[in-house]
């Protein structure tokens, strides 16, 4: 029996031996720095795989910077794929910047930016150093943005974007793709309002008033700060290309219309052309009927051969005056 409780009381030592090494140090490092840890906790830790010298660092380095930050959302978090780190940092950085950022507010977003490339920390930095963002994207391969004023100068216009992370909205909000085209259609839709390119040339600042006031960075999960209008240039006068390509477009449809009408007048002529032949056989017919009466006449009586003297007489009369008057002698079959 001895024996017995002397194995056992070993063991029990040994175990105890192997506690202490594991975790003494963490629990004394905790315990030195004011953010105290039961051995109890931190086996529990182990035992649930989660690193306890990475949980209890960032537990020291909150409670330094007086964020009271317990072990159990540091674990439920890391657990969930985020990144301990960087949520103290941000929650720090955030704490000392005097903008209020909640723990689950800085869980979110850190989960939410992961793959993205960007942290929870960046969006803090950017909230408290404001970001310029050139629009257009350069990225995108436009250099300006386009737009048309009423007198139909076109104007290209590049413009900086000041933002900074809006916190509150930086999950589910949109990107800074989205702000950059609701400026550009902005700059557009200035641009199209101004009478006059000039207006535009003399004061561009017109144009960052008038997209500031529509609140551009409303749902986004930025706040703009301001637009400034970095480059102004005049484009292509598409007033004037787009009537001269609406002129010649009318021109087309009028020579179009003109040989319609043209080829109607061409197929009436033919047409006339074709009675005046059939009326002249008719006269021909007619006339070829002549001889052949004056033969009746002659054998009926009716005619004589003095009258038929006269009528060639008045007919060669006739043939000589239409001669002099330069018209063709019409000839008797």
């Amino acid at each position: 029996m001895p024996n017995f409780i002397l194995g056992f009381l070993g063991l029990v030592v040994f175990v105890f031996a192997i506690i202490l090494f594991n975790f003494f140090g963490l629990w004394l490092r905790a315990r030195i720095s004011g953010a105290p840890l039961s051995l109890g906790r931190l086996i529990a830790m182990r035992l649930r795989g989660v690193p306890l010298a990475q949980i209890v660092d960032a537990r020291i380095t909150a409670v330094k910077a007086g964020l009271p930050v317990e072990t159990d959302p540091l674990e439920a978090h890391y657990l969930a794929g985020g990144n301990v780190n960087e949520v103290i940092l941000a929650l720090i950085a955030a704490e000392k910047s005097g903008i209020a950022l909640t723990f689950d507010q800085a869980t979110g977003i850190d989960l939410a930016t992961k793959g993205t490339g960007k942290t929870v920390l960046d969006a803090v930095k950017t909230s408290i150093n404001p970001r310029v963002i050139d629009c257009p994207n350069p990225a995108s391969g436009k250099q300006t943005i386009d737009g048309v004023a009423k007198d139909g100068i076109g104007v290209k216009a590049k413009a900086r974007v000041t933002v900074r992370t809006n916190l509150t909205q930086f999950v589910g909000g949109a990107t800074e793709e989205t702000v950059v085209a609701r400026v550009g259609e902005g700059i557009v839709s200035a641009i199209g309002s101004a009478d006059s390119y000039k207006l535009v040339l003399e004061n561009p600042d017109r144009i960052s008033k008038a997209v500031l006031a529509k609140g551009l960075d409303s749902g986004t999960a930025f706040e703009i700060l301001s637009i400034d209008i970095a480059d102004v240039d005049i484009g292509e006068n598409i007033g004037a290309k787009l009537q001269a390509e609406q002129a010649d477009a009318d021109k087309r449809v009028a020579q179009a219309k003109a040989e319609v009408r043209r080829a109607a007048a061409v197929a009436v002529e033919q047409e006339m052309r074709a009675r005046t032949q059939e009326m002249r056989a008719k006269v021909v017919e007619a006339e070829a009927q002549i001889p052949q009466a004056m033969a009746e006449a002659f054998r009926s009586g009716n005619l004589g051969i003095m009258d038929y003297t006269r009528l060639k007489n008045i007919q060669a009369d006739t043939g000589m005056r239409e001669s002099i008057a330069g018209t063709e002698p019409r000839t008797e079959e």
